[in-house]
């Protein structure tokens, strides 16, 4: 594009700005874990847990579009309202999604699902992330959100625990199960706010 003799000033404007927007996201990420790792007040506000999920599923379309997964999402019909830190509960979203795009990615290419889900429980909003691969070990379960945990060769071990750390700062619960045919699904489930 740029080596053309006539690049097209509207499509790069559009590509800087879509820099911009993500360059300030993750530094909106990077600023509230120094601030959850230094336990620093999280920015809670109303927010709406199926337009969190829809975010992020739109975010990550494109890469899984690259890496040939069927990323889907399906929110309840009605507003799930609670209240918390909107860049914090997006990174624990986006989190699992990755999680689950990287184990459906081994599986052969029209078997690779990743489903995002949200749902009202009684006086709980609850969105689960279930993907297609091979599960998870059943006796490595339990430690899969300690800290260092990791089933990737190139992995920290340090998602899934900082994930359950802010999803239990916002007095929700999160947990993993095998699905039973093949694959895993990851809940999390948070109250309603009032």
């Amino acid at each position: 594009m740029l080596k053309s003799s006539v690049p097209d000033l509207g499509e790069l404007r559009e590509i800087v700005a879509d820099i911009r927007h993500d360059d300030k996201r993750a530094s909106e990420v990077l600023q509230r874990l120094r601030s959850l790792l230094k336990k620093a007040p999280s920015e809670i506000r109303d927010l709406d847990l199926n337009e969190i999920a829809r975010e992020s599923v739109q975010l990550l379309s494109p890469l899984s579009i690259a890496r040939e997964i069927n990323l889907s999402g399906i929110t309840a019909p009605l507003p799930l309202p609670i209240r918390g830190d909107p860049v914090q509960l997006q990174q624990v979203i986006l989190n699992l999604i990755m999680n689950a795009m990287d184990a459906a990615s081994k599986m052969p290419r029209a078997e690779r699902r990743v489903t995002v889900t949200t749902a009202r429980d009684d006086n709980f909003a609850e969105v689960s992330v279930s993907d297609t691969g091979s599960g998870i070990p059943i006796e490595k379960i339990k430690e899969v959100f300690e800290p260092f945990f990791t089933t990737k060769a190139q992995g920290m071990g340090l998602g899934l625990s900082i994930a359950r750390t802010i999803v239990e700062a916002h007095e929700g619960q999160i947990w993993a199960e095998n699905k039973a045919a093949s694959g895993a699904v990851f809940h999390i489930r948070l109250p309603l706010a009032a």
